[in-house]
């Protein structure tokens, strides 16, 4: 099956929000209590729409889905237009807030001068049934290529524990670990990693 890459639309928001969901509760769960998972979806993980207005979000399709790999669209990714299913999203961003959807808190709208700042690597989520097939890494180089073609000269993120190891993979090294306030006292470790762009 065919994998195309394309940037995210708003009418794409109900389809990410479940795409997201089923992620973080179908491969972080190694690695995170489940307090912490559904604390996070409550209050950090989800859609920026800002991504998405700004023309850095891109969504992932598996194109050319079979009827029935359309009919369990719950189980393998988010049904979206002709046959197509989402599995799997990601963006970049020009701004300095480093990670969250819209419902977090910690949010900074400024733009990032790309000459001193480093763009964002932001929201990377893949459907488990379709996590190990290289989807990940496609968005990853749509997402480094504008930012290089930005002016960008530097990347950062702040990744999950889940995803430390292929982000370290693809060049990124560890830059702290810092530990992202949830509800009732919980937290959510989250590892600032980086990456400079090859001169």
């Amino acid at each position: 099956m065919n994998i195309r890459i394309r940037l995210a639309a708003a009418s794409d928001i109900p389809l990410l929000r479940e795409l997201i969901q089923a992620s973080v509760r179908g491969l972080q769960a190694g690695d995170y209590s489940a307090a912490q998972l559904e604390g996070a979806l409550r209050t950090v993980y989800g859609v920026d729409t800002r991504l998405i207005a700004d023309g850095t979000y891109f969504a992932a399709e598996a194109m050319g889905a079979s009827g029935a790999e359309s009919a369990g669209a719950e189980s393998l990714g988010a049904e979206s237009s002709g046959g197509a299913l989402l599995v799997g999203c990601g963006g970049w961003s020009k701004r300095k807030t480093l990670l969250g959807g819209d419902q977090f808190g910690g949010r900074e709208d400024a733009l990032l001068d790309p000459a001193t700042g480093a763009a964002k690597i932001r929201a990377f989520f893949v459907h488990p049934a379709w996590a190990r097939r290289g989807i990940g890494g496609m968005i990853l180089e749509a997402c480094e290529a504008a930012a290089w073609a930005a002016g960008f000269r530097r990347l950062e993120m702040g990744a999950t524990l889940t995803g430390v190891p292929f982000y370290r993979v693809k060049g990124y090294a560890e830059l702290e670990v810092t530990e992202v306030p949830l509800e009732d006292g919980l937290t959510l470790p989250i590892v600032v990693m980086g990456k400079s762009s090859r001169q």
